[in-house]
């Protein structure tokens, strides 16, 4: 999955959030069991995954309170 834009984020709908919301938590699972395995080649990866799913999360949480 590549980098999103946060400018793309916001113009996402809620439904869209929601499914980009549970395909981030899906690869952060995967990127963690690749760690606890010894698999995981890129490590700057998980950080990204963390800071995109808080930008979704944030996303979320404005447009539900607008």
């Amino acid at each position: 999955m590549a980098k999103i834009k946060a400018k793309d984020i916001r113009e996402l709908s809620a439904d869209d959030l929601q499914l980009q919301l549970r395909e981030l938590k899906q690869e952060a699972l995967n990127l963690r069991l690749q760690k606890a395995t010894g698999q995981l080649e890129n490590s700057a990866r998980i950080r990204l995954v963390r800071r995109q799913t808080a930008q979704v999360m944030t996303a979320v949480t404005a447009k539900q309170n607008a």
